[in-house]
């Protein structure tokens, strides 16, 4: 089964930073654009960060622009693709999802997003 798997939540206060780290098998996702998404309960997942794989061209959301990070890399037949966030801020706390989309750039809404990770779960405390 191919699956997507984030790592990396946890609970921090304002102002601290965090890693993020999504992997899944490099024959699956090594030509696939992929993304962080974010999902406050009671609301729908948004759009936090997705990069382009080809030349590694980031898109960021407003919310989170200057403060995260994202990258990717292939090695040994794994992607790897990091969100790295600084400056964490209570309005973060979120579920956050990787995803990968066949689209060539990074889509902004997730139904165009076909491999979903299980997310992992960050709090930032006031």
């Amino acid at each position: 089964q191919i699956r997507l798997v984030e790592s990396g939540g946890g609970l921090v206060q304002a102002g601290s930073s965090l890693r993020l780290t999504c992997t899944g098998p490099g024959r699956a996702f090594k030509t696939r654009s992929m993304a962080w998404f974010r999902r406050v309960p009671g609301e729908e997942r948004e759009f936090a960060a997705g990069i382009n794989w080809y030349d590694g061209r980031a898109t960021y959301a407003d919310s989170v622009k200057g403060r995260f990070t994202i990258s990717r890399d292939y090695a040994e037949d794994t992607v790897t693709m990091n969100l790295e966030m600084n400056n964490l801020r209570p309005e973060d706390t979120a579920d956050y999802f990787c995803a990968a989309s066949p689209a060539h750039d990074p889509p902004l809404y997730r139904n165009e997003y076909d491999y979903w990770g299980q997310g992992t779960q960050v709090t930032v405390s006031s």
